[in-house]
């Protein structure tokens, strides 16, 4: 049975649809939940599940091999960013190549890098009076948003959408699509 790790950054809807999707599957288990942020809504969702956390520190996440060690210890087979806020060090991709995937609320390479998550990536698609957004999942990388492509899943942008709703539109997608690209991947059959 695979073991994946989520590093998450607030609410956790995605890590719990994975966590939920992947319970008594018999192919994968959400092993550890690692955030940067001591009041993400995340952790709980861990706590509910019965899920060991790992709270990081800015200096020990990027300065440190303390949280690389932790994961092979587990024997992690995949880590999964579901709304994680922090570039990712280039020791932890060295550590685990082709092992750790991002999804990006939009359809790159339009609307990624730096500073481009949540509600900023909804506006920046109203703005530019995209005809569809959707979702990517790609292998992280040493820079934001430019790892290999997994998989793209589209959605109509109406010129009547505001942010909020492509957000929805988008979370629909995310909860539909996210689990099974990883189950796929899991199973080597992406």
């Amino acid at each position: 049975m695979k073991k994946i790790a989520i590093f998450a950054s607030g609410e956790g809807t995605n890590a719990q649809n994975i966590i939920d999707y992947f319970k008594n599957s018999g192919i994968a288990s959400v092993e550890l939940i690692v955030s940067n942020n001591p009041k993400a809504n995340v952790l709980n969702r861990a706590k509910n599940a019965g899920i060991r956390t790992y709270l990081v520190e800015r200096q020990t996440f990027y300065e440190s091999s303390y949280l690389i060690d932790h994961l092979k210890n587990l024997k992690i087979d995949l880590i999964v960013l579901a709304g994680f806020l922090w570039k990712v060090p280039e020791n932890l991709v060295t550590a685990f190549p082709h092992q750790i995937i991002n999804i990006h609320p939009a359809l790159l390479p339009k609307f990624g890098g730096k500073g481009m998550y949540g509600m900023h990536v909804h506006k920046a698609v109203v703005e530019a009076k995209e005809k569809e957004s959707g979702i990517s999942i790609h292998f992280v990388d040493a820079n934001y948003d430019e790892g290999k492509l997994i998989a793209q899943h589209k959605c109509a942008i109406l010129p009547t959408d505001s942010p909020e709703s492509v957000a929805q539109k988008i979370h629909e997608l995310e909860m539909e699509f996210f689990p099974k690209v990883i189950h796929k991947l899991l199973l080597g059959s992406n």
